[in-house]
């Protein structure tokens, strides 16, 4: 819709959407492809801001858009929760390896991949991710050829065995 100055049809709003760097324009650009609530949000205000007083945005749009604003907000915030949830569940599921014998796939520094075997013996969360260490059968933690102990995500572990009672020893990387 193109806006001529003077004619009843057309809204000031125009003349913002065609300004090279305005404020609809700065907020998508930073966010990329997504509109995000913060952007909606400026933009429905400037919407209102700028609207022909002689011809005002109908109520059921503006209904419809604070409707499309909720939807936008319950969804980040669902979204945001699922992720929480997600990443709290991973970390509930792993603590039930402790104890455990796992054989695992890992990767030394020069990326050689060797299965290793033994007890799971700690749990940690690194970003957001949890990730385990394994002990021999003396109860000593698996290093790599740096001799720091062997951090393996969940992803790598290709069995589960039992409780260990005579563990089996993994080849140091």
């Amino acid at each position: 819709m193109s806006s001529v100055p003077g004619s009843t049809g057309g809204l000031p709003i125009n003349q913002l959407i065609s300004q090279p760097q305005s404020a609809a324009a700065t907020a998508t650009s930073s966010l990329g492809s997504q509109l995000g609530q913060d952007a909606f949000l400026k933009l429905l205000t400037t919407q209102l801001q700028n609207q022909d007083p002689l011809n005002p945005v109908d109520q059921t749009q503006s209904i419809a858009q604070l409707a499309q604003f909720s939807a936008l907000q319950a969804t980040t915030d669902l979204k945001d929760a699922f992720t929480t949830f997600s990443s709290n569940f991973s970390v509930m599921q792993s603590a039930g390896l402790l104890g455990k014998t796992v054989s695992a796939q890992a990767t030394d520094s020069s990326g050689a991949v060797s299965t290793v075997t033994g007890t799971v013996k700690t749990i940690s969360v690194i970003n957001g991710l949890p990730e385990f260490t394994l002990a021999d059968s003396s109860g000593k933690l698996l290093v790599d050829s740096n001799g720091t102990p062997l951090q393996l995500p969940t992803s790598a572990i290709l069995s589960i065995g039992t409780t260990s009672t005579a563990a089996s020893t993994g080849p140091q990387l």
